[in-house]
């Protein structure tokens, strides 16, 4: 299980990273482009892969990891119950996310970090 106070340390913890509403939703945004939401009442994060991760992810578990049910979802936009998904598996998606949506300078800076 993963809280919405880890998960916004996370989220927050990538370079350049930001806040802000969304509709009902918190997102997560890197040079203004949102890479995870949350959605507070359903306990869910939304979050941006390309459709190769995001069939890796999901292949883990399709009742923690699958993709949003619609056009967003064949877009990579994937839906994770927090209630249920392991810390590791969550950071993991996260960061593959962030580096999906931010600038290769920043994204290069993770999977740096990654590689020491």
């Amino acid at each position: 299980m993963v809280s919405i106070d880890t998960f916004r340390k996370l989220a927050l913890s990538f370079p350049e990273a930001t806040e802000e509403s969304h509709f009902e939703k918190i997102s997560f945004r890197v040079k203004k482009k949102i890479f995870a939401t949350f959605d507070n009442i359903k306990k869910r994060a939304c979050i941006k892969l390309s459709e190769i991760d995001q069939d890796v992810f999901s292949s883990a578990d399709k009742t923690i990891i699958f993709p949003v049910d619609n056009k967003w979802g064949k877009q990579g936009w994937t839906l994770i119950e927090m209630s249920k998904v392991r810390k590791e598996l969550f950071i993991d998606a996260l960061t593959t996310a962030y580096c999906e949506v931010a600038p290769k300078k920043l994204s290069d800076q993770i999977r740096q970090n990654d590689n020491e």
